[in-house]
């Protein structure tokens, strides 16, 4: 490493220029820069101060930590915004038109970056363990869009982080399919396969300096789990092992795909409390906490990801055991992790949460009535529609009852109700393969809505009259209003929406 330049986190933020498209490392998280970017913030912060413009357009594989979108959102520093975002700052920001923001599917951000159907990022800024005189750079925790970006930039910077051991490497696939019109398949057959090598290859020359950092991960401890969503888990993993005594999930199992958050580690954790499912691997996007106590103990096989996006503590259990886990974990870019083709031939039971659905089976993953961002859609349409069994989850209600999270038409639609198989809550399953519309609704009111919003809903279904999908449309957003006007739900008078 004794060919490039070591400098301080704010000399590298000072070859970022007001107008710069940069891309970051990381998906979560988890190898994502943590010292340019609150560099790059106090940069724009003195520009500012100084009367003068500073704003970049950020690319990132997904979410990050507070040290890239919070502080590049307080400073007031960002141009526009994609793909992903989790952050508070940010979100506010993107809320209020301060951030341009565009929501895109996971898996398609470094294809388009490639196409040319977005600016070309002129710098990334790329977490590392270890960098090879010769251009070799071996990842952290998280892939993303590196490859890509660093391909396309026209100079890179390097976070080069000792708290990631350089015995990493090995654990990264990095392949890139070439473009249309003469693209091979992708050859993986099951999610152990490789297709690419352990390392980004770059030339040297781009590398415009090297910044050393020692920085845990900024990946917090998701809420615990509870009473609702044990019983969501639980209802998952029945439904689950009824399908394969049926038949209709073959005997072995077949790969699992699974969301980030409470209800995602609940489900996890049923999967390995239940012996009638058995042994099984994971091709997904994010392996939590949850997932490495199950190849500990011995259920979970492999697990193949874009991140590592586990709390610094069980992170670090993982590198003092780092050769058990060597034949057990792979990080891919997310273009690969998340590949509709892949989904789709190796057969992922998808399991992704929705934050409302409606009687029908639309899921809105990403609005909050109709008009705020929360994060972004992720990559669960990525594997939604392709899935052998798509599979949605959500606590029937929110804001302490106040809110159904099953309505009679969801505000946003996210995953509409062809890709949507099963919907879960902690009342039961609604299976929706193979029925009509009506049906459809009768089966989600009966099994996932709460009690106290079931009448509710059945009475909307009465307003419509005979049609394919009985829908009303001067009552369909009735509920949403209601809540608007009064603070609950509950209220709901069908009679003023007549």
């Amino acid at each position: 490493m004794s060919r490039y330049k070591i400098v301080t986190a704010d000399e590298a933020a000072a070859y970022v220029n007001h107008g710069d498209a940069v891309g970051f490392s990381g998906f979560t998280p988890a190898g994502s820069p943590k010292a340019v970017p609150p560099a790059i913030a106090r940069r724009a912060e003195a520009f500012h101060a100084a009367g003068k413009e500073f704003k970049i357009g950020v690319y990132t594989g997904a979410s990050t930590g507070d040290s890239l979108d919070g502080a590049l959102a307080r400073a007031n520093a960002v141009l526009f915004r994609t793909p992903y975002q989790s952050n508070r700052d940010m979100r506010g920001a993107l809320n209020t038109d301060h951030v341009a923001y565009f929501d895109m599917h996971l898996s398609s951000i470094a294809p388009h970056l490639r196409f040319g159907f977005m600016p070309k990022p002129r710098i990334a800024v790329i977490e590392a363990c270890d960098l090879t005189d010769d251009g070799e750079i071996v990842l952290t925790t998280g892939v993303g869009i590196s490859p890509t970006i660093a391909n396309l930039a026209d100079h890179i910077i390097i976070e080069l982080n000792s708290k990631h051991p350089k015995a990493l490497r090995g654990f990264h696939d990095i392949f890139e399919p070439i473009g249309p019109p003469n693209r091979p398949p992708l050859t993986l057959m099951k999610p152990s396969d490789r297709m690419g090598v352990p390392v980004i290859k770059v030339d040297p020359k781009k590398i415009l300096c090297v910044v050393e950092t020692h920085l845990d991960d900024e990946v917090k401890g998701f809420t615990p789990t509870d009473e609702i969503t044990d019983k969501i888990g639980k209802n998952v993993v029945n439904f689950l092992a009824g399908e394969i005594k049926t038949g209709r999930i073959p005997k072995e199992f077949l790969p699992i795909q699974s969301g980030v958050g409470n209800v995602a580690n609940a489900v996890m954790a049923s999967l390995g409390d239940n012996p009638d499912i058995p042994t099984f691997q994971m091709y997904t996007e994010v392996i939590q906490d949850a997932v490495i106590d199950l190849i500990r103990k011995g259920k979970v096989s492999f697990a193949s990801g874009c991140s590592l996006t586990i709390t610094t503590p069980v992170l670090q259990s993982v590198y003092e055991d780092l050769e058990f886990f060597r034949d057990k974990l792979i990080l891919r870019p997310q273009e690969m992790s998340n590949s509709p083709e892949l989904v789709r031939r190796l057969g992922l039971i998808t399991i992704n949460t929705a934050l409302e659905a409606d009687i029908f089976g639309n899921v809105n993953s990403t609005h909050v009535m109709g008009a705020k961002m929360m994060n972004g859609i992720g990559g669960s349409a990525d594997f939604t529609r392709s899935a052998y069994i798509s599979i949605f989850t959500t606590p029937s209600t929110a804001k302490g009852g106040n809110i159904s999270a099953i309505v009679p038409l969801v505000t946003h639609v996210d995953q509409n109700e062809h890709s949507v198989n099963v919907l879960i809550t902690e009342h039961g399953v609604a299976d929706l393969r193979g029925k009509r519309p009506i049906d459809r609704a009768k089966c989600i009111i009966e099994n996932c809505v709460d009690p106290s919003y079931r009448q509710i809903l059945r009475d909307y279904l009465a307003l419509s009259g005979p049609s394919h999908t009985p829908q009303n449309l001067k009552a369909c957003f009735g509920m949403h209003i209601t809540f608007q006007e009064t603070g609950n739900m509950l209220n709901t008078d069908w009679t003023k929406f007549k």
